[in-house]
């Protein structure tokens, strides 16, 4: 993708989110929550696999 394409994207990605969070801050608290969440069990899985290969 070119340079300034790849820019200008970026930058419409990060108005998006600002304008998400400043309209309706409790959803944009929610959806960073929920992406903890994911994130967090992820490790957490990843860590119980090995800690099963290890014993």
């Amino acid at each position: 993708m070119p340079r300034n394409i790849k820019q200008i994207l970026s930058w419409l990605l990060f108005g998006f989110i600002i304008y998400a969070i400043i309209t309706s801050p409790e959803r944009a608290a929610d959806i960073v929550q929920a992406v903890w969440d994911i994130i967090a069990t992820g490790f957490r899985n990843i860590g119980r696999f090995f800690s099963s290969l290890i014993e």
